[in-house]
């Protein structure tokens, strides 16, 4: 049970550190984008975009971790 309650926590945290890492790259990416901010980004401090977090493969990230002893 606890290690079952330490892997959830494991899922848990990496979810929420994915969602404050999306935020941030859409943060950052506003800035690049948009006027005036945009004029020292990409003009003077040669800035661009960056991709957003991706997975390959959507239900292997939704299906919990095998564990076996």
């Amino acid at each position: 049970r606890d290690l079952q309650s330490q892997l959830e926590g494991t899922e848990n945290r990496i979810a929420v550190a994915r969602k404050r890492y999306i935020e941030k790259v859409a943060e950052y990416n506003k800035g690049v984008r948009y006027f005036p901010t945009n004029l020292t980004a990409k003009f003077l401090l040669h800035m661009e975009e960056k991709p957003n977090f991706t997975v390959a493969d959507e239900k292997a990230v939704a299906r919990p971790p095998e564990v076996k002893f």
